[in-house]
């Protein structure tokens, strides 16, 4: 009488597959939140450093008017 050891993967199959789909929805949501940073940055970029400097000026002047 021979007795054939059970394969590990098999009692694990559908907890493997359970761990696959999480670690697919970890590197999708890492490539979503990357995409985020990547159009905030283009967005940021987009003011040239006189464009910057005369917005900030225009805020510190509302701040600064006798009317606030």
């Amino acid at each position: 009488m021979t007795y054939a050891a059970p394969h590990i993967g098999d009692s694990l199959t559908g907890v493997g597959n359970a761990w696959k789909w999480i670690g697919l929805a970890g590197v999708v949501g890492v490539a979503a939140s990357g995409v985020l940073v990547a159009r905030d940055q283009r967005q940021r970029n987009a003011y040239s450093a006189d464009d910057i400097r005369d917005r900030l000026r225009k805020r510190y002047e509302e701040i600064d008017s006798p009317d606030n």
